[in-house]
C-alpha cells in the first residue's frame, strides 16, 4: 500500500506504485494533451508528482521532448542562476565490510590495497585540498566498525575543519558514510556537518538485495529510512541519489522523485541535492556487466526531468562523467559539480602508481581544478566556493524558504562572486584570474539590490587587499 507519510520504507517507496507509474508512462508517453497540461503546471515552478514526472521521461514526441529540455534550462536559470558549487571528495578509509557487487570496496577484494588515514594524513590531504583552493569538501568512508567507526569519522571532521594553512580554509564538510543510528545522526550534527548523503543505489527491493548480498548494506529498509533517522537526529540537509546502471532507469527515477516527496511530506522539507552517478570501472567492477547503461541523451533528459519535477533541490554531478557530458547537463539543472578529484584514500598529496590504486572508480574528468574554473567561467557560470548558508543557519526549510521567495539572487549571487574572488587572488593562474576578474565586472549588474551591489563591491575591494571570509 503506497503512502507517503509511512515510516516505512516499502510503503513510501512502493512497488506497485512505481510499477503503476511506469504503466500509466507508457501508455501516456504520445499523449500530447496531456504532457502539455504537465508542462503547464511544470511552468508553475512548484514541482511535479513522481507519475507526472515519469510521462515526460517516456514522452517520445520530439517537439514536447524540446519543451521539456527548455523548461528545464529555465527552471535551472530561475533558481539557481548561472553559479555552479565546486567540491571535492575525501576519501578517508576504504575498508569496508559489504558484499556490494559494483564497488570495489567490497570485502572480498583481495586485490585493492586497503588504507585508512590517520589524522597526519588527513591534515596532509586537507592542506593539499586548499592549495588547490577547495573550501567544500564531501568525505567518504566504507562501512566498517573496527576500521571506520563514528569515532573516527567526528575525529576526522574536527581534524578537517581546525586546518587553517595560508589562506585556506575547508568551511563545509559534508558526509557521506552508511546508514547510522539517531544517535550517531546527531553526533554528525554536533560535529557541524553539511549535508549528510547517501545513495540508496536502486529502489528496486529485490535487485536491491541482490547487489548487496551481505553486510549490513543488506538492509535495504534500514538503508532507505536513514535520511528519516537523519532527521530525527537533527540534520537539516540531507542528499540522495541513485546510481544509474545497476537497475531500470525509469524505475530508479520515479523511485528517487517518490523518496523526495516523502521527504517533503513526511519531514517537512525535501532533499538539499540529488546526484546521478552512472557505474564506472573500478579495480575488479566491469560495468559491462551490468545491462541497465543508459546513453549520454538518456542522461540529460533523466537530469532535465528532475529538474523539471523538483525544482528547488541542488543537483549533483561528480568526474565519473566526461568534460563532454558534465557540459550538455549543466544548463538542462546540475548546480554542483567536483573538480580536480581523487577517488583513491590519499590521491591529493601523492598520486598512487597505477598498480597500486585504493579508487573507487575511475575518474573520467582529469581536469584540475583551475582548468574545470576557467572551462565553467568561459561560458558564463559562476564557480562557488560559497558556504555562507551553513555557516549562517540557512538549512533545510529556511534555505528552501530563501530559494522559493527568489531572495536568493540578492545573497547567493554575492557571495559566490566573493568567494570566486577569493580563489582568483589565491589559488588562479594568470589566464583564469583575467578571465575571472572579467566575469565578476558583468556579474555585478545582475544584483538588483543597490545596497547589497555598494557592499558587495567594497568586500571585494577588501578581498583584494588580502581580507577574506565576507558573507552576507
Amino acid at each position: 500500500m503506497y503512502n507517503v507519510m509511512s515510516p516505512k520504507a516499502e510503503e513510501f517507496i512502493s512497488h506497485e506504485e512505481i510499477l503503476g507509474s511506469l504503466e500509466y508512462a507508457e501508455a501516456n508517453k504520445n499523449n500530447g494533451e496531456l504532457i502539455d497540461r504537465i508542462l503547464e503546471k511544470a511552468r508553475l515552478r512548484k514541482g511535479l508528482t513522481h507519475r507526472e514526472a515519469a510521462v515526460l521521461l517516456c514522452c517520445e514526441l520530439e517537439d514536447k521532448n524540446q519543451e521539456i529540455y527548455t523548461l528545464a534550462e529555465q527552471i535551472k536559470k530561475d533558481f539557481y542562476g548561472n553559479r555552479i558549487v565546486m567540491f571535492a571528495p575525501l576519501y578517508l578509509s576504504n575498508y569496508c565490510v559489504n558484499g556490494c557487487e559494483y564497488c570495489p570496496y567490497h570485502l572480498k577484494n583481495k586485490h585493492i590495497p586497503r588504507k585508512k588515514l590517520t589524522q597526519e594524513e588527513i591534515k596532509a590531504e586537507v592542506i593539499a585540498l586548499q592549495d588547490m583552493g577547495h573550501k567544500r569538501l564531501a568525505i567518504e568512508a566504507g562501512e566498517d566498525p573496527v576500521h571506520n567507526p563514528i569515532e573516527y569519522i567526528l575525529e576526522s571532521i574536527k581534524t578537517i575543519y581546525s586546518i587553517k594553512h595560508k589562506n585556506g580554509a575547508i568551511r563545509r564538510v559534508n558526509v557521506n558514510i552508511a546508514a547510522t543510528t539517531v544517535e550517531n545522526y546527531r553526533k554528525l550534527k554536533e560535529a557541524g556537518i553539511g549535508t549528510y548523503i547517501l545513495f540508496q543505489e536502486t529502489y528496486h527491493k529485490e535487485n536491491y538485495e541482490r547487489l548487496h548480498p551481505t553486510g549490513p548494506k543488506h538492509d535495504y529498509a534500514y538503508h532507505t529510512e536513514a535520511m528519516d533517522r537523519a532527521m530525527e537526529g537533527g540534520i537539516d540537509d540531507v542528499g540522495i541519489g541513485v546510481l544509474f546502471g545497476l537497475n531500470n532507469f525509469k524505475y530508479d527515477f520515479v523511485g528517487i522523485l517518490m523518496h523526495a516527496e516523502h521527504l517533503e511530506a513526511y519531514d517537512g522539507c525535501g532533499p538539499h541535492t540529488i546526484s546521478v552517478p552512472r557505474v564506472r570501472r573500478a579495480d575488479d567492477i566491469d560495468p559491462d556487466v551490468f545491462d541497465n547503461g543508459i546513453s549520454d541523451d538518456t542522461f540529460a533528459k533523466i537530469v532535465a526531468c528532475i529538474r523539471i519535477a523538483v525544482p528547488y533541490t541542488g543537483m549533483i554531478i561528480s568526474t565519473r562523467e566526461t568534460k563532454e557530458s558534465r557540459e550538455r547537463v549543466l544548463h538542462l539543472g546540475v548546480s554542483q559539480i567536483s573538480g580536480g578529484s581523487r577517488t583513491s584514500v590519499g590521491g591529493y598529496v601523492e598520486a598512487e602508481p597505477e598498480e597500486e590504486s585504493s579508487a573507487q572508480f575511475d575518474v573520467s574528468d582529469n581536469r584540475t581544478l583551475d582548468e574545470v574554473v576557467n572551462w565553467l567561467m568561459k561560458m558564463d557560470y559562476v564557480p562557488s566556493f560559497c558556504t555562507a548558508c551553513y555557516r549562517e543557519g540557512r538549512t533545510g526549510d529556511r534555505f528552501m524558504s530563501l530559494l522559493k521567495s527568489g531572495q536568493i539572487v540578492n545573497c547567493c549571487h554575492p557571495n559566490a562572486l566573493m568567494t570566486l574572488k577569493e580563489y582568483l587572488e589565491d589559488y588562479a593562474s594568470d589566464d583564469t584570474k583575467r578571465v575571472g576578474d572579467t566575469l565578476i565586472e558583468k556579474e555585478l549588474d545582475v544584483i538588483t539590490n543597490p545596497k547589497v551591489r555598494e557592499k558587495v563591491e567594497e568586500y571585494l575591494a577588501n578581498i583584494h587587499e588580502g581580507k577574506r571570509d565576507f558573507r552576507f
